[in-house]
């Protein structure tokens, strides 16, 4: 089956994600190649949805972000797109105000994660706004940071409002919050389609890498748990984890349950919620300085 390529466009309100997004569904075109996009907006009505064409699939989340007020709907409308519409890619603009791994535990749901390839989160950055940001309130300021210490590709963005000295400065600065993504300075969002296609910020489903080097920015890995395990040993493998795995979410099946359980991990906290009904056992993490090897043997380990 092949996988839907899912990329988040990321970037603080105004910085250009918008701009970016036309230039990339002309380029889809182009090629030829189905897409489909979603919009989330913080307000009750979307301003920039003109901006995708009528033959486009469009899933346009109102009233809330979708890393967590509205992350049912986002996941149903997900669904339907991959199902329905089953498009090659699908850009997922967030609002201004997502911070890229709410966004990405949005995304990352277990019961379609086999679907989608999920190829990384590009994020714009308003150049100006970048270097008058202790203008802003403190929340923002992190934010900002947040949005590029997590992104795979960053746009410095409005660099025609920005002297040399300026665009340098920027750069050097951004560098050094995240060394590991490639920057490049533009007008209008202007970016080489070829820049955006070789972005690769996921694990494949069920397997690491097999190399056992770490992987240094935010990525996701997939299992699939093939039979029931025992819950005091998930639970001593939960409290062995290191701290750079922010989210974790799955279906897990005990020798003592029925129907495997709903599971959610957020900040070292474990929630377990019972289901009625047999769900895919697929568990989703997300982390940063991660060697998926390891984890994948402790994983194997509970299943023997």
């Amino acid at each position: 089956m092949n996988k839907t390529e899912i990329y988040v466009l990321a970037g603080f309100l105004g910085s250009g994600k918008t701009t970016l997004l036309k230039q990339l569904l002309t380029e889809e075109k182009r090629q030829n190649r189905k897409v489909a996009v979603m919009m989330n907006e913080l307000g009750k009505v979307s301003i920039d949805s003109n901006a995708v064409d009528e033959d486009i699939p469009l899933k346009e989340l109102l009233d809330g972000c979708i890393c967590c007020t509205i992350q049912d709907k986002l996941e149903s409308q997900l669904q339907e797109l991959l199902v329905i519409s089953k498009p090659e890619v699908i850009y997922i603009e967030a609002t201004g105000a997502a911070h890229p791994v709410e966004v990405l535990d949005a995304v990352m749901s277990p019961l379609f994660v086999d679907r989608m390839e999920m190829k990384g989160i590009i994020s714009v950055v308003d150049g100006k706004r970048w270097l008058d940001r202790k203008l802003l309130s403190p929340q923002v300021q992190q934010l900002l940071i947040e949005q590029v210490r997590h992104a795979d590709l960053i746009l410095l963005n409005k660099t025609d409002d920005l002297s040399e000295s300026e665009q340098s400065k920027v750069t050097m600065e951004v560098q050094a919050v995240n060394s590991h993504a490639f920057s490049i300075l533009t007008t209008y969002a202007k970016v080489p389609m070829s820049q955006v296609r070789k972005l690769s910020s996921s694990v494949k489903a069920g397997q690491a890498r097999s190399h056992a080097e770490l992987d240094l920015k935010l990525s996701t890995f997939v299992y699939q748990f093939t039979k029931a395990i025992e819950q005091t040993e998930f639970e001593a493998f939960l409290r062995g984890l290191p701290d750079t795995i922010y989210r974790i979410k799955g279906y897990v099946k005990f020798h003592s349950t029925t129907y495997p359980m709903l599971f959610q991990y957020s900040y070292g906290m474990p929630l377990f919620l019972p289901e009625n009904m047999n769900m895919p056992q697929n568990i989703v993490f997300i982390g940063e300085n991660m060697n998926w090897n390891e984890i994948e043997e402790q994983l194997q380990a509970l299943e023997k």
